[in-house]
């Protein structure tokens, strides 16, 4: 009987040849990420039955306050900072993901040879690639759609009309699909990585490095390179900064705001105080004949996330085309 077949019977007709000894061989790892999941779930329902329990935030009493919870200020504080946490951490997903494609997955199998047997048994090296990339794949959306959706259970109690954490930095990407974007390209960096190196712990660690990378950098520059709505007023009686509001929305985020000179110049919503201490009062030598204020309305959070999105996974298509290309290339 062959390999295959055997796998095949193994199998019970539900994973056959190389895409169960994938699972099989990796197995400790889905518990792991099975066992996070589960974890963090349990940790969720905790808090927020613990807020039900403990809701009022009472941070001017004095002594023993009576709605301390594990000495926050009461179970809703402790959630809401927990929240917060959650967020940040699922930004760490991607380097965990990319480390495990480069090395467990890929790089140790060429590194002990046992890729070998995979070639000239079940599969060709094209199908042992897409398979270790088809199972990655699964398992990456399969950890990270639950975690997203316990970030969202956590979130529940402090979102509403106005959210104005969905520009914060970890906050962002748990709330859209972005996250699962930026998991299947680690995924696909793994890959890659893992084929050029070829050596366990350093394929996951440059694999880790460049998945974190790719969320870190795209987060600090996607509020610059979106287009932004402006808003512009005769005069310079404005406040721009602080003095009389203008209505933006309330859950609105404000880029940069400042005054507009007659030859066009954008002059920053402090100039006039710079020069006057005051906030109302403009010298006549700026020649200041508008105002105006950059900012992205909550609605831009979709349009953000959608052409995130995209990117990304056109990205995680590039380097996944890369790496089958150098696997027929390499004479591995």
């Amino acid at each position: 009987m062959s390999a295959s077949a055997t796998l095949r019977r193994t199998s019970g007709g539900r994973l056959r040849g190389p895409y169960w000894t994938t699972v099989r061989l990796h197995r400790p790892i889905l518990w792991t990420g099975l066992a996070l999941v589960i974890a963090a779930a349990a940790v969720a329902v905790f808090l927020r039955v613990s807020a039900a329990a403990f809701p009022e935030k009472q941070w001017n009493c004095i002594g023993a306050c009576p709605d301390t919870f594990l000495g926050f200020a009461s179970a809703s504080v402790l959630l809401e900072t927990f929240a917060d946490f959650f967020a940040v951490a699922l930004l760490f997903l991607p380097l965990l993901i990319g480390a495990v494609v480069a090395g467990p997955m890929i790089a140790r199998e060429l590194e002990s040879g046992t890729y070998r047997l995979a070639w000239t048994q079940s599969a060709s090296p094209a199908r042992w690639l897409a398979t270790k990339l088809a199972v990655a794949a699964i398992a990456a959306t399969a950890l990270v759609l639950p975690l997203v959706g316990i970030f969202q259970f956590l979130r529940a109690p402090f979102t509403g009309p106005v959210n104005r954490g969905w520009v914060q930095r970890g906050v962002f990407e748990a709330y859209g699909p972005v996250l699962i974007a930026y998991s299947l390209l680690a995924v696909a960096i793994g890959a890659l990585v893992g084929l050029l190196v070829r050596r366990t712990l350093p394929a996951m660690a440059i694999a880790g490095v460049v998945s974190l990378s790719m969320p870190m950098a795209v987060g600090t520059v996607r509020w610059d390179v979106f287009p932004v709505r402006t808003v512009t007023g005769e005069g310079s009686g404005l406040f721009v900064g602080a003095g009389r509001a203008v209505d933006i929305g309330r859950d609105s985020f404000l880029m940069q705001s400042g005054y507009v000179t007659a030859s066009g110049e954008r002059l920053p919503y402090n100039a006039c105080w710079r020069r006057t201490r005051d906030m109302e009062t403009c010298p006549a030598d700026l020649n200041i004949t508008s105002w105006y204020i950059d900012f992205h309305p909550h609605s831009h959070f979709w349009w953000v996330t959608f052409a995130e999105t995209a990117i990304m996974l056109a990205l995680a298509a590039a380097a996944a085309w890369a790496a089958f290309r150098l696997l027929r290339r390499s004479a591995v």
